[in-house]
């Protein structure tokens, strides 16, 4: 989101994703409109509305009537200035807003993404919300789901969730790397929901990768912290008691999946900011030879022992972090390495300081090793580094009721959401419910488009 806020200063009508627009959906919007397919995506970045007028543009030159539906609301950053004493995300204790905050986006849920489908958007478009809400919100508009109904939102968070990383539930990253065929051709994962909340999970045919039940599980456990306490905007879900059952038969695989419960929600969202804290380069140089390790390492310290002394020479402060490894020697594995030896390595520094000129007098002096060094340093993968800036997050909760989401429909403000001034305690899950049969109302999902952004094609 950071970097969607620079792009926007940069340009008033970006800090969107343009890849989604032109990409994902230009080619293939007459076959989105032609089928009936509706489209939800989290690619509007900081500015929402200005994707969906790239949209609106691409809708009009295919000659097509889609109506484009946009969620805002997240966007925190106005209010930098009058929030203070801010509960942090990670235990509740109290800290204040950091100065140089570059962006601050709550992480919206599902509500406001049925609502513009339960209005008639073809296509719609968030800021941030989170992953698994762009599945949700599509299985609560087409089954009537309500707010309350919690175990059946955790059973769509779940299936937006095992889809929201795209190929890794397909047998991208999978531990078992070497049994998932075809990495040329992966298969984006696509779940079948059915109003009970149980889903299958597949991909689609002739296409690569493999879905089973570690290919799964391993999404499942992804980013979840606590698999009995997933906290979301619209649910808190349990996980533990989740079956995954692999259906037989099935090209490429799949697996039904069934047993997600939830619980109330609690009364707050949270927030993502991002702020500056000094800046950072980065140094890449392969190096050869007999002994390349020791000659790469030794490369390494002369080229921040002499940078240390020009700091010293013109009363410039150190480094604020240094951190050397030489890949080929196993630096990752720290004192389990084994193979030191090799006679190709390739030498990574990177290091921060609080001085934007501080890093480009060290990137000045990544040239001479070439010719005053040692032997075997065969280039600077990229050229002189480049000084970037460094962008930490800062995630705090902010109660939902002092956040008004709009909906923007076909171009016209069509209502606002916000919720009640109450805390809610958590109850019980409701009952379950996946010894009901379940229903012949399908919906089918697909998963997001590659690139980091979420979306869902719903099809019903």
């Amino acid at each position: 989101m950071s970097l969607l806020t620079a792009a926007k200063t940069k340009m008033p009508n970006m800090g969107y994703a343009p890849d989604f627009v032109q990409a994902a959906l230009a080619p293939y919007i007459n076959d989105i409109h032609r089928k009936g397919i509706r489209v939800v995506s989290n690619a509007g970045g900081v500015n929402p509305l200005a994707c969906a007028a790239a949209i609106q543009e691409v809708v009009q030159k295919a000659g097509l009537d889609l109506k484009v539906a946009v969620v805002t609301g997240d966007d925190l950053i106005a209010r930098k200035d009058s929030l203070s004493d801010l509960r942090m995300a990670d235990g509740g204790n109290m800290k204040s807003l950091p100065k140089t905050v570059h962006s601050m986006n709550a992480y919206l849920g599902a509500v406001p993404i049925q609502r513009c489908l339960d209005l008639g958007a073809d296509i719609v478009v968030t800021g941030r919300c989170v992953d698994s809400a762009v599945a949700l919100g599509p299985l609560m508009h087409t089954f009537g789901w309500e707010k309350s109904d919690y175990d059946l939102l955790a059973a769509g968070s779940l299936a937006g969730h095992l889809i929201e990383c795209g190929a890794q539930s397909t047998g991208g990253i999978f531990t078992d790397w070497h049994k998932v065929p075809d990495w040329d051709n992966m298969g984006f994962p696509v779940v079948e929901c059915s109003s009970d909340g149980s889903f299958v999970l597949s991909k689609p045919p002739q296409t690569g990768g493999l879905v089973a039940f570690g290919t799964v599980a391993e999404q499942l456990v992804y980013e979840i912290g606590d698999p009995r306490r997933y906290l979301l905007p619209d649910v808190t879900c349990d996980f533990s008691q989740v079956t995954i059952t692999e259906v037989p038969g099935v090209e490429g695989g799949a697996v039904r999946v069934t047993g997600a419960k939830g619980h109330a929600p609690s009364g707050d969202y949270k927030v993502c900011a991002t702020y500056m804290e000094g800046f950072r380069a980065t140094a890449v140089c392969p190096v050869g030879g007999v002994r390349a390790t020791e000659k790469a390492r030794r490369t390494a310290e002369s080229i921040i022992k002499r940078t240390r002394r020009i700091f010293k020479q013109l009363g410039v402060e150190d480094f604020s972090s240094v951190n050397i490894q030489v890949l080929g020697a196993e630096d990752t594995y720290g004192p389990q390495a084994v193979n030191k030896g090799s006679r190709e390595v390739v030498l990574w520094m990177a290091v921060r300081h609080r001085q934007k000129k501080a890093l480009e007098l060290f990137a000045r002096e990544i040239a001479p090793a070439g010719t005053g060094m040692a032997p075997g340093l065969t280039g600077i993968v990229g050229g002189r580094p480049r000084v970037s800036p460094v962008l930490k997050a800062f995630f705090f909760m902010h109660p939902k009721s002092q956040l008004k989401v709009d909906l923007h429909v076909g171009g016209e403000h069509a209502e606002s959401l916000s919720e009640v001034d109450s805390t809610e305690e958590e109850v019980p899950p409701t009952s379950a419910q996946e010894d009901t049969p379940a229903s012949g109302n399908v919906t089918r999902l697909c998963s997001d488009w590659p690139g980091g952004v979420s979306a869902a094609a719903l099809c019903t």
